[in-house]
C-alpha cells in the first residue's frame, strides 16, 4: 500500500465530493455499464434535478428515459425513485455519513454504500469491485471468495493510514497493471512482494 500511495499520493485530486446525493445515485447507475455513459447520463440526469425531492417530482417515467443508455433503467429507474424517498422519509433529504445505514436504502448494495461513503465522507471503508477483488487475491493482499469476505479482509489487512485512498489505489493497479488478461507484471511497482503463480518475471 505504501508503494502505491507513493506513486498516487492524492489519489482523490479533483474529486468532487460536494454532492453526496448525486455520487450515490451515480454509483447505483454504474452497475453494468462503463464509466464515460455513467458520467455523462448523469450529467442530464442532474442537469434536471438537484435533490431528493427533485427527483420525486421528476418521477419514475423521466427518470426512465433519460437514464435508458446506462442499461437496467426501469429497475435502476424504481430504485433511485424508492431511495429518494428514503432519504425523504429517514434522512432528512440527506445521504447518511455512514456506510452501514447507506446499505439499509433501496437499491443501494455494499459496494455502492462503500464507494460513496468513502469518497464522499472519507469513511476508511475499501469498496470492492471487480478490480480490487483480482488484485487483492492475487498478491494476495486479502483473499476472499466472496465480496463480502474479500472487504472484510482488506479491512482487517490495509493499516488505517492507507484506508482512504485504498479503493482508488487497488482499482487503479487492477485497471492498469494488473488486467485480468496480460497484467503489466514487468512494470509491477510490488511485483516483487506478488506470489501469484500466472506473475511474469
Amino acid at each position: 500500500m505504501a508503494r502505491l500511495a507513493e506513486a498516487d499520493p492524492d489519489p482523490k485530486a479533483g474529486f468532487d465530493d460536494t454532492d453526496p446525493f448525486r455520487l450515490l445515485v451515480t454509483v447505483l447507475l454504474s452497475a453494468q455499464s462503463t464509466g464515460p455513459t455513467v458520467a455523462r447520463i448523469a450529467d442530464a440526469l442532474f442537469a434536471r434535478v438537484t435533490d431528493p425531492a427533485a427527483m420525486l417530482k421528476l418521477g419514475e417515467a423521466q427518470i426512465t428515459e433519460i437514464i435508458r443508455p446506462v442499461g437496467l433503467g426501469p429497475s435502476k429507474a424504481r430504485n433511485i425513485v424508492k431511495l429518494s424517498a428514503a432519504l425523504i422519509e429517514t434522512y432528512g433529504g440527506a445521504v447518511p455519513r455512514s456506510a452501514a445505514e447507506m446499505r439499509k436504502l433501496p437499491g443501494i448494495g455494499r459496494k455502492s454504500a462503500e464507494v460513496t461513503a468513502n469518497f464522499a465522507f472519507h469513511e476508511p471503508v475499501i469498496a470492492v469491485d471487480t478490480h480490487v477483488f483480482r488484485v487483492s487475491n492475487r498478491i494476495p493482499l486479502a483473499q476472499g471468495a466472496t465480496v463480502d469476505a474479500m472487504a472484510d479482509g482488506l479491512a482487517k489487512a490495509v493499516p488505517e493510514r492507507f484506508k482512504d485512498g485504498a479503493h482508488i489505489w487497488l482499482f487503479r493497479h487492477g485497471r492498469d497493471i494488473c488486467r485480468a488478461r496480460k497484467p503489466a507484471c514487468t512494470r509491477c511497482p510490488v511485483s516483487d512482494l506478488c506470489a501469484w503463480p500466472g506473475k511474469e518475471t
